[in-house]
């Protein structure tokens, strides 16, 4: 569970569904307007040590829910009073993470519930019936890095954010939002987090790119939209980081490809040597006009260093420019450091698998010697190469697999920006490996040898982390269980798309792998398998529609000498990818 956990008796709360389903038919009928900056606004109220509760307290602005909750309400009122449509908690920082730095960890399913009450009463205060207002519970991405610093566990950061979480929905709130993400495993801990410990309340995602093109976690926008398709946000979005302008090509390629609402959430410019933030209001809104204009923007808001200003000149382009359209998405889609679709314009996708013990001589003896950097540096080499896709396997029965696969995954990610396939039949190996992976993996692999007892615990493991499936044609047939001929293999790739569909996941994001078998060992039950194969991969397309497959092209070659090899694999390869 980790070092934090609620109380034994858990907060019991309705979530406010008339709330949350106006707040869904008010984003699609018009642009919504968020507050601004919580600091600028409380260094303008000029409080003092009392406020906060104690000098120790000072710069902790959730502190003031607990000592000056009237600080907090006026805090809120300000910016509706200047035309938000959602209020934000006084909660960036609440989770036991960061309180436990001012000696308040114990206190945080409190200060959320609290906080989230004080922005329900000051909503409520301004609520029409024609103009409701709403309370979006905000969660920061806290003070550690799983990616970039450590110092804390996946599990454990779960676990601080179900806390958080839970106080917010107990205390009102429409929406979670997991707002200034700059590391996707940070933010994959407050997804998974908030689904469990409040899942009838809406999540939406906000994150901050660098001047770079990335977050700091090294994501690009997109590959961030993709991570959190699977949650369903219920808008994606930047903030913090820059002032408007250079949100630019961003917010373009974010409204070309995300299913949710699209918030944008600058910063007042960037700050001068003194640390102020000098954007005019009239200069903001000038330029997220030119935004809502091209048809790009659900939500508008401001962060550092905005005003009841900034806002009041926002509350006029929200009301001058028709609501973004979300547009249609297939989630076969999977990303790293970058987004790759699964179906490329120009098929097929490449997977990499000389990072794979059982292929690679060259591979295993890295792993073997314990030079991970190194054994990362061959991934890098199938990328230049051209794959799209790095598989990952570290298969030994004489070696910890978890050891090695968790070590290298620490060494690839830094090495490549690819997706990553991680490759064992080991639900614990998954599990370890997908708290280490950003972005959106797939899972290699899973079938019906078991009669289907595996496949639902790795298509749990998919749902919890959002990833993709690679699945095999493989069931507990005793005399054909790895199906060989094109109708067995249709057969169980309709039993594995059933089963895993009916664990929630989509088609989209299921890979089938009709197997391929050696065509040149003169073993007589192989006989036409490659034949097999491709009819096998027609037949599939043809009656499960919309299945992707996903096939070992080069296991129909093994037994050949190298120069026969890449000729048989290049003929095989085209003849599936026509089929």
């Amino acid at each position: 569970m980790g070092a934090w956990s609620s109380p034994n008796a858990r907060l019991r709360y309705t979530p406010r569904m008339d709330g949350i389903g106006a707040l869904r038919r008010a984003l699609g009928e018009r642009i919504l307007l968020l507050d601004g900056a919580t600091g600028t606004a409380l260094e303008s109220m000029g409080l003092d040590a009392a406020a906060y509760g104690g000098e120790a307290l000072v710069g902790c602005n959730e502190a003031l829910v607990l000592h000056a909750p009237q600080a907090v309400l006026e805090l809120h009122r300000v910016y509706l009073d200047a035309g938000a449509d959602v209020v934000e908690t006084d909660t960036f920082g609440a989770t036991p993470v960061v309180l436990a730095e001012y000696g308040l960890g114990d206190r945080a399913l409190e200060i959320n519930r609290r906080a989230a009450e004080l922005a329900r009463e000051a909503a409520a205060r301004f609520a029409t019936a024609d103009r409701p207002r709403w309370v979006a519970g905000s969660m920061g991405p806290t003070t550690k890095s799983l990616t970039l610093t450590g110092g804390i566990s996946f599990g454990e950061l779960v676990a601080a954010y179900r806390v958080q979480a839970e106080g917010l929905a107990a205390g009102g709130a429409d929406v979670l939002l997991i707002e200034t993400a700059q590391d996707a495993l940070n933010l994959k801990a407050a997804l998974i987090a908030c689904r469990e410990a409040a899942p009838g309340v809406p999540v939406a995602v906000s994150a901050t790119i660098e001047p770079g093109g990335t977050t700091l976690g090294g994501q690009t926008i997109e590959a961030v939209a993709v991570m959190v398709e699977p949650w369903a946000p219920l808008w994606v979005g930047l903030n913090c980081s820059t002032g408007p302008g250079p949100m630019r090509e961003h917010v373009r390629a974010l409204a070309g490809l995300t299913p949710s609402f699209l918030s944008v959430v600058p910063n007042a410019g960037m700050p001068d040597e003194d640390g102020r933030y000098t954007e005019t209001p009239e200069h903001l809104a000038g330029v997220l006009a030119s935004f809502a204009a091209e048809g790009w923007i659900n939500v508008l808001g401001g962060c550092c260093g905005t005003t009841p200003e900034h806002i009041r000149a926002l509350r006029e382009v929200a009301d001058a420019h028709r609501p973004r359209r979300p547009v249609a998405y297939e989630p076969d889609r999977v990303a790293g450091g970058i987004a790759v679709p699964l179906r490329q314009e120009r098929p097929p996708t490449l997977v990499g698998e000389r990072t794979n013990a059982l292929g690679s001589k060259k591979f295993r003896e890295l792993l073997d010697a314990g030079r991970y950097a190194e054994a990362a540096s061959v991934g890098r080499q199938q990328v230049r190469r051209g794959a799209h896709v790095l598989d990952l396997c570290v298969a030994d029965p004489n070696a910890d697999e978890t050891a090695r696969m968790t070590a290298l995954v620490r060494a690839v990610r830094r090495a490549v920006r690819v997706p990553l396939m991680i490759d064992t039949t080991d639900p614990a190996v998954m599990e370890a490996t997908l708290e280490l992976v950003p972005g959106r993996p797939i899972l290699n692999s899973v079938n019906l040898e078991d009669g289907g007892a595996r496949l639902k615990r790795i298509a749990s493991l998919a749902r919890r982390f959002g990833c993709a499936v690679v699945a095999g044609c493989i069931d507990e047939d005793p005399k054909d269980g790895m199906a060989r001929t094109a109708g067995r293999k249709l057969e169980v790739a309709r039993r594995l798309l059933a089963e895993l569909e009916g664990h929630g996941l989509r088609r989209a994001e299921i890979l089938l792998d009709p197997l391929v078998f050696p065509a040149a060992t003169g073993d007589p039950k192989f006989a036409g398998s490659a034949a097999e194969t491709v009819e096998g991969i027609r037949r599939i397309k043809a009656e499960l529609p919309g299945a992707l497959t996903l096939a070992g092209v080069s296991n129909v070659s093994v037994g050949l000498p190298p120069a026969a090899r890449k000729v048989v694999n290049a003929v095989f390869l085209h003849r599936c990818v026509e089929a």
